[in-house]
């Protein structure tokens, strides 16, 4: 079993396994996500949230030297939609530790004492923001304007000093009252290990005498939506720096490009490793703009794109933008003069990264729980970008930037994140009263956002598998040819024959049926993907 399969569905939780083939260790890596509808709420909750989750390793801290001793690890965070519970390392004792952790959170009580020590390390924690870097702050802008749901930090500054000890009493069975686990196991476990493990869990929170917690309404499951931009606009959102000492500036020039999709991502990815070292050649050393001088890929939940991020005292953010789109225009005379051999070295230096194997079970397991969480659950990312990569072509790749990244691209969707220093505050009033003609101006980002339709989620569903064009079944595995390449799942189908029931289309049945051994049946789409829930035949 190479790749994570879903092992265990129930209305309480959603498990998904994956064995250790590659490392050989005795060790295990478990994520359990606490889908929480009322942790993201409002501010208060969030806030709420987080002084609950650093209470929880407060208490937690008794077991830590144990803990360490027996080579494990443990953490709870919150998140943006409740709250996760990681456990790493040998799995002798994993479970253990496991139990003691979920123990702790269904028999949470309110400290007064630790309540006010948590509370004021994250009042200072949220206080500091405003002496965080401008570039830093730029990024948080950028955010706030690009995924839906979130609240800025000054909010949670303003509600923090009116929350006690009685808000948390209250809100913490409220918040647990309602849940979804969304489960990850990999490493020296077996599958029935796995499966006890949050059977034990749901045994907690969901099936004791007086369980304290139920299975999400349909309704409540938490989504990431990502605010989708406007083709052929550039907007941008201007603000002061938030510590008036510091002189930097800072510009977060962001290009939107799309939802996951793996010729996409690989030309994007493409783009990136070429782009990466002249521009910072070009606006770094050349034009010395400043030292924090960046290019790269930006995810938001399956949203694709690119930024820029710079820090400068020597120029303003609008100065910047506009050296931003000067080194397109060259680049993109780089882009056609480039050598057929070097565009080809770039896509090879591309391959091996994505080929690069995984240093060890917590880095292989990170990158399966990327899949799980932001609901994309495509397991065989590396290999299918990897066969995609394959296939393109220069012309792909300017074909790409033609109508995506370069200065008056059709389906260019730009988003300009300005932080005026106090060595720029002059620039900052006038860039705000004349805007440039080509920039649409962002006045308040919460209007904004809800002026703006969203990306769909992938997460909040169920699992949907794309009927793809060939689908072998031997072996008691369910093998598919996606776009790009071949993967597998388990089949079990018990003891009926294997199979795939599809729907009749007008004039015809849609698919035919190539008679192969006994463990084998061959089925070919002719026309149109469809989708399939269940491929066992009784």
């Amino acid at each position: 079993m190479k790749l994570p399969v879903l092992l265990r569905k129930t209305p309480y939780s959603r498990l998904w396994y994956k064995p250790d083939t590659a490392f050989s260790t005795p060790k295990a890596y478990v994520k359990i996500d606490f889908n929480c509808p009322l942790s993201g709420s409002s501010p208060e909750s969030e806030v709420l949230t987080e002084i609950f989750t650093r209470l929880l390793m407060d208490y937690l801290n008794e077991y830590a030297y144990d803990a360490q001793v027996a080579g494990l690890y443990y953490s709870v965070s919150n998140t943006e939609s409740g709250f996760q519970v990681t456990v790493v390392g040998y799995n002798h004792k994993l479970t253990i530790l496991l139990e003691t952790v979920i123990q702790r959170i269904a028999n949470f009580e309110v400290k007064l004492d630790r309540f006010s020590v948590i509370k004021e390390l994250v009042t200072k924690d949220y206080q500091n923001m405003k002496f965080q870097q401008p570039y830093q702050q730029a990024m948080n802008y950028c955010s706030l304007i690009l995924e839906d749901q979130t609240w800025p930090w000054t909010e949670k500054v303003e509600v923090l000093p009116h929350l006690e000890v009685e808000h948390l009493v209250k809100f913490y069975p409220l918040m647990i009252s309602r849940i979804f686990l969304e489960c990850f196991a990999a490493g020296n476990l077996e599958p029935k290990e796995a499966e006890s493990m949050i059977h034990h869990i749901e045994d907690v929170f969901f099936k004791s005498t007086k369980p304290i917690s139920k299975p999400l309404f349909g309704s409540q499951y938490m989504t990431n939506r990502v605010v989708k931009l406007e083709r052929g606009i550039n907007y941008f959102y201007s603000g002061e720096g938030l510590n008036p000492s510091d002189e930097n500036s800072a510009l977060v020039h962001y290009i939107q490009v799309h939802q996951d999709d793996f010729k996409l991502n690989v030309t994007l990815q493409l783009f990136a490793v070429i782009a990466k070292q002249p521009a910072f050649h070009q606006l770094r050393s050349v034009e010395q703009l400043g030292y924090i001088t960046v290019l790269m890929q930006r995810n938001d939940s399956g949203v694709r794109g690119v930024q820029f991020i710079i820090q400068s005292n020597v120029k303003g953010p609008g100065q910047i933008d506009l050296r931003v789109e000067s080194f397109l225009k060259m680049f993109e005379t780089k882009l056609y003069e480039m050598p057929n051999d070097e565009f080809k070295s770039n896509v090879n230096a591309l391959i091996e990264m994505k080929l690069e194997k995984h240093k060890n079970l917590q880095e292989e397991s990170t990158f399966y729980w990327r899949e799980v969480f932001d609901g994309t659950f495509k397991f065989d990312r590396r290999e299918c970008e990897v066969a995609a990569l394959k296939q393109i072509t220069q012309k792909d790749l300017i074909d790409f930037f033609n109508e995506y990244i370069k200065v008056g691209a059709p389906l260019k969707k730009g988003l300009s994140v300005r932080v005026y220093g106090s060595a720029h505050a002059s620039e900052y009033k006038t860039d705000n009263s004349q805007p440039p003609v080509s920039y649409v101006p962002i006045e308040d980002i919460f209007s904004f956002r809800r002026s703006r339709p969203l990306y769909g989620s992938f997460k909040g569903g169920f699992v949907v598998v794309e009927l793809p064009l060939v689908l072998v079944i031997s072996g008691g595995e369910l093998w598919w040819r996606s776009r790009w390449c071949w993967s597998s799942v388990a089949a079990n189908c018990g003891g009926g024959a294997a199979g795939v029931g599809w729907p009749e289309a007008e004039g015809g049945s849609t698919s035919e049926r190539f008679e192969g051994s006994e463990n084998e049946t061959m089925f070919a789409l002719k026309e149109y993907p469809h989708t399939i829930s269940s491929y066992c035949l009784s």
